[in-house]
């Protein structure tokens, strides 16, 4: 197995896995996703607003992965649930998922791409595939991006103004 760096119950992942788990910092939370298509969509990182804000931090990188393909492990009861559509840039109506008793932000869904969990590459339990099948493609809106912060593009990944070529074939 890969390292993983937080103890969580039932961690599974490793660079020949079809799949691997995410889990929130308490534990309470885990699912279990597809490493390569068709379950598994696309990696990206963005620096929009509404992430500065639901982050706390200058972004979000994320991976995508189909409702259908994706298991709840546990705590799929312990999930808080907000949604809003008033800054997301597209218009879409975000519904973000968190785990109710530590907060982690588990994953999005977007109204413009249903069908599809927008989960965070963080909460993934293998750190090794953060760096190697789940490493973000691309980088979105990097004019909300500050300028001491300077992105993914330095490290080869594709930078966009607005949004990112989602999904689009490799």
């Amino acid at each position: 197995m890969s390292r993983i760096l937080l103890p969580s119950e039932g961690a599974q992942g490793g660079p020949h896995s079809n799949d691997a788990t995410a889990t929130c910092f308490c534990g309470a939370v885990q699912i279990l996703f597809p490493t390569e298509a068709p379950g598994f969509v696309d990696s990206f990182i963005c620096t929009c607003s509404d992430d500065h804000k639901i982050t706390a931090s200058m972004f979000a990188s994320n991976f995508v992965v189909r409702k259908s393909h994706t298991t709840h492990v546990r705590g799929k009861d312990k999930l808080t649930k907000f949604a809003q559509s008033k800054t997301i840039a597209s218009g879409n109506t975000m519904e973000s998922n968190f785990c109710s008793i530590c907060g982690t932000l588990m994953y999005g869904i977007s109204s413009g791409f249903p069908g599809l969990l927008i989960t965070r590459i963080g909460t993934i339990d293998d750190f090794n595939l953060m760096e190697t099948k789940i490493k973000p493609r691309f980088e979105m809106y990097i004019k909300s991006c500050v300028a001491w912060c300077t992105g993914a593009g330095e490290s080869g990944v594709s930078q966009f103004e607005g949004a990112g070529p989602l999904g689009e074939p490799h």
